[in-house]
């Protein structure tokens, strides 16, 4: 079995690599070529911690499977990935990442929908200030011509440091602080919102034509980050999953829309047509696919 430290998968897998992985993990689920369970989930606040999800996938024909688990604990928050012979049960990889790669993934699926829309954003608007907030920042910088990122919190000192990191990690690109979400989604057409939320924070109202919203933090049930109404008035709606949404995402909330929901990879394959003037919304619950196929990524560049 090989262990793989922190240092080592992140100096294997490049950001490029990752948005080509996750194109080819959200096409392979949606032609249906993947056995991606529903998510488990754990709730752990009775002992002072958060939650922790479980996530696995099999590749039909493929030599292995993943298993991935992922937490925020009491002290930290941590995750790993392993990968198992298909035929014969044998770990053969145990990836000790910390959750880096599921923070990679994420962004770079978020990345990927953005490239894929043929976005060319100049601004991005983020709200959140975690990890993922960073990790969207560069991953989106990877596929769009960035000039600006808008960032919001709830925690002034938390944005404000967020803000410092992103701008360190992309010069040139002019980094503010916004008092609101609505300051944010004015500022900036393309957005990404990246918070544990239970309630909205941006309406309908707030997002000016021609956005798009790529909502990555709703992936449990009570989750939420956009108001209903936002979906209900999208012209295009892209979901990594429709059943994983429908009862994890931001779906839950908007339950009749999701007959007109586009899974990414069937839209990855073939766009379809929509009202470019209006709004479109990615809802993004994070796929057991996306962790095989970036755990796989990552193992043949270290074997190669």
């Amino acid at each position: 079995m090989k262990i793989l430290g922190e240092a080592q998968i992140r100096s294997s897998i490049g950001k490029a690599a990752a948005i080509d992985a996750m194109r080819d993990a959200v096409i392979a689920q949606s032609r249906g070529e993947c056995d991606t369970p529903m998510p488990m989930h754990l709730d752990l606040s009775s002992g002072g911690g958060g939650e922790v999800h479980i996530k696995s996938s099999y590749r039909r024909g493929g030599p292995r499977y993943a298993l991935k688990v992922a937490g925020t604990y009491a002290t930290r928050p941590y995750g790993s990935i392993v990968l198992v012979s298909a035929e014969n049960g044998e770990t053969l990889a145990y990836f000790d990442d910390g959750g880096w790669l599921t923070d990679l993934r994420t962004a770079a699926v978020s990345a990927m929908a953005a490239r894929e829309l043929g976005r060319r954003d100049e601004a991005l608007g983020i709200l959140g200030t975690g990890v993922q907030a960073r990790l969207q920042a560069e991953l989106h910088a990877e596929v769009l011509p960035l000039r600006s990122v808008w960032i919001w919190g709830r925690d002034a000192d938390r944005a404000g440091r967020c803000a410092r990191d992103v701008a360190a990690s992309l010069p040139g690109v002019k980094v503010s602080v916004a008092g609101s979400p609505a300051e944010v989604a004015s500022s900036a057409q393309l957005l990404v919102t990246a918070t544990a939320s239970r309630a909205p924070l941006l309406f309908a109202r707030d997002l000016r034509p021609g956005s798009h919203v790529s909502a990555v933090g709703a992936d449990s049930p009570g989750k939420q980050e956009l108001d209903a109404e936002v979906l209900r008035n999208a012209s295009l709606i892209l979901v990594d999953s429709r059943a994983q949404c429908e009862r994890l995402g931001e779906l839950q909330h908007a339950k009749s829309e999701a007959g007109r929901a586009v899974e990414l990879g069937t839209f990855c394959e073939k766009a379809v047509d929509y009202d470019r003037s209006g709004i479109s919304v990615a809802d993004f619950t994070g796929l057991g696919a996306e962790d095989l196929f970036v755990a796989e990524a990552c193992l043949s560049r270290i074997s190669a």
